[in-house]
């Protein structure tokens, strides 16, 4: 029989059959929501890769300044143009100024080239290039966009999956335990947001840092475009991934795997399993610092939660005198 997903209540009892019909049409959906994120991740691919490039170009243009690498050489001598350019231009204005000795031809011929070097000046003042990962083949930039677009419309139709992998489960808690734990499902995507968030604009930079100067001076450091678009995909994807602790610590004292009186009993080994995670992620001591605090600020916000709806599960405790007449 057909199944109306969302529509299935714990007491209800279905054949295997119709199991497979519910998990065929979440699937559906899934899939759905997966092929509708890669077609805006195609169409708006330009906004995209300027995006994801923003941390590498913000670290790449450092390094280029400092006149590291090849990019950095070629800055090198444009900042030396410019600056004879600039010391032309000076002379040329004091050449066509009238009084400076040269004929009148001279100055009419040299006021020609005026504005010509004032167009390399501006040409030449262009901040430092080497903003966007290179491509090696042919057919790396197609092959690299449509993957970049696949490997992100994972990450934004990573919510859907997962609300729809928890309305799959969710029939096999009782009606008192889905109260509990449905408004905690509706938080998936909003956890998953803020985990990307934080992978952007913590974690990513910390990482593109780490890797562009270890070694430098030893390596002409130039970023290839499919292992960094894959790295940068994989690191938001894990983070959005860990913000989802919440979800588990509920799951595990709701089932009776562990209490949160064990879990604010064993503190300390939660502050350095956050650490660990925080010391895999590329990063200086100050990014480490940086990764590890929300971490644990977000474990104690899940066993604050777990500890609320342990209490809302027991019920209100019965008054003393009540419980001596019973």
């Amino acid at each position: 029989m057909a199944v109306a997903v969302g529509r299935i209540s714990h007491e209800d009892r279905l054949s295997i059959v119709g199991h497979l019909d519910e998990l065929r049409t979440r699937l559906i959906i899934s899939v759905a929501a997966i092929a509708v994120a890669f077609g805006f991740c195609v169409w708006q691919n330009h906004a995209l890769l300027k995006i994801i490039n923003n941390p590498l170009a913000a670290q790449t243009q450092k390094q280029v300044r400092g006149g590291n690498g090849p990019l950095g050489a070629t800055y090198a001598v444009q900042r030396d143009t410019r600056r004879v350019a600039v010391d032309l231009q000076r002379v040329v204005t004091v050449l066509t100024r009238p009084g400076s000795g040269v004929t009148a031809a001279t100055r009419a011929s040299l006021q020609g080239v005026n504005p010509e070097l004032q167009r390399t000046v501006t040409r030449l003042s262009a901040p430092p290039r080497g903003d966007k990962p290179v491509t090696l083949g042919i057919g790396e930039p197609f092959n690299t966009t449509i993957g970049v677009s696949l490997l992100f419309a994972l990450v934004l139709a990573l919510p859907v999956v997962l609300f729809e992998l928890y309305g799959f489960l969710l029939p096999a808690f009782s009606p008192r335990e889905q109260r509990l734990v449905r408004p905690l499902t509706l938080a998936i995507p909003f956890l998953f947001a803020a985990g990307v968030l934080f992978g952007y604009f913590v974690v990513l930079p910390a990482a593109v840092h780490f890797f562009q100067n270890f070694n430098s001076d030893q390596f002409n450091v130039l970023v290839q475009a499919g292992q960094y678009y894959h790295f940068a995909g994989m690191t938001l994807l894990a983070m959005g991934l860990v913000f989802q602790v919440p979800i588990g610590i509920l799951a595990v004292t709701r089932a009776g795997i562990i209490t949160t009186r064990r879990l604010r009993r064993n503190r300390r080994y939660a502050m350095l399993a956050c650490g660990a995670i925080a010391a895999i992620l590329p990063g200086d001591a100050i990014t480490l610092l940086l990764e590890t605090v929300p971490l644990y600020l977000l474990f104690e916000a899940s066993v604050l939660l777990a500890s609320v709806f342990e209490r809302r599960a027991r019920g209100p405790a019965p008054e003393p005198g009540l419980a001596e007449i019973r």
